[in-house]
């Protein structure tokens, strides 16, 4: 099961999935987060690899500049490691813009956030 962590001024949150976003507004933390765990496909091949990205989003849904890797612990040489960045820089890029209820954008926007990104295996 692919998992993924968002963690946002001491909140951590657990999520997962495979669904796709659909429209409606997200209300809460937990929302972002569930929205975010369904953009993540896992790479194949990667076992016990993870990515922490850490990121702002602007109170429109859009990110505040590009996620920036705070931990990386990938199995595999150097080429395997970028790939798995990649991916996962990638995965959080093409899930924005959301859409965000006018509480969550005024709670959420210009904070920091980090997400853990791990493989499937």
């Amino acid at each position: 099961m692919q998992m993924a962590r968002l963690a946002c001024t001491g909140l951590i949150l657990a999520v997962s999935g495979a669904e796709r976003l659909h429209a409606e507004p997200l209300y809460t933390v937990a929302d972002l987060g569930a929205a975010l765990g369904r953009c993540w496909t896992p790479p194949q091949g990667f076992k016990d690899s993870f990515v922490t990205l850490r990121f702002g989003f602007r109170g429109d849904g859009t990110l505040m500049g590009p996620p920036r890797p705070t931990a990386i612990e990938v199995n595999g040489d150097e080429k395997q490691r970028q790939a798995f960045v990649t991916a996962a820089t990638e995965a959080l890029q093409n899930c924005v813009p959301l859409e965000f209820s006018k509480s969550l954008s005024d709670e959420i926007a210009g904070n920091v956030f980090t997400l853990q990104f791990k493989s499937a295996e």
